[in-house]
């Protein structure tokens, strides 16, 4: 994918939506500790943009994470949505907030001096599909009708 191109994303509990002008080229994985511990994550998916170019449809929360920057979030699910400086014109949004974020690779590390190495190439571990676990998938079902996406 090139040049920017107009994408939706929100939350988990669906809460707050936005519409972004992506362009996939800026997307990278960081590796600081403060996103470590802002999302739980050994390294977050980010594509980086305007903050002209970000509309939220209903707003997130936003954390002051340092005194240099803020995080927007949804307070009712937890989900992380972003990350912004207080004084730039730019801002991240996170890929996995993204409605289709199929197809969109990271184009370099940053914070690089914090990766863990062993889940940077996880291409060689076993893979189990939710449709083998067929109790997981079974709890699901018996809750909502279906096993989610």
């Amino acid at each position: 994918m090139t040049g920017k191109r107009a994408m939706s994303g929100g939350c988990q509990c669906g809460a707050v939506r936005y519409t972004a002008q992506i362009d996939a080229s800026q997307a990278y994985l960081c590796h600081c500790r403060m996103c470590q511990r802002a999302t739980g994550g050994v390294s977050i998916a980010f594509i980086g943009l305007p903050k002209s170019d970000m509309q939220w449809e209903s707003g997130p929360d936003w954390y002051a994470s340092s005194p240099i920057a803020q995080r927007p979030f949804c307070s009712r699910c937890g989900t992380p949505l972003g990350f912004a400086f207080n004084d730039g014109e730019d801002m991240d949004v996170t890929v996995g907030s993204l409605d289709e974020p199929y197809g969109i690779e990271p184009h370099w590390h940053f914070a690089s001096e914090k990766i863990h190495e062993s889940w940077i190439d996880t291409s060689g571990l076993k893979r189990i599909p939710l449709s083998e676990h067929t109790a997981l998938s079974q709890r699901w079902i018996d809750a909502t009708g279906e096993v989610p996406e």
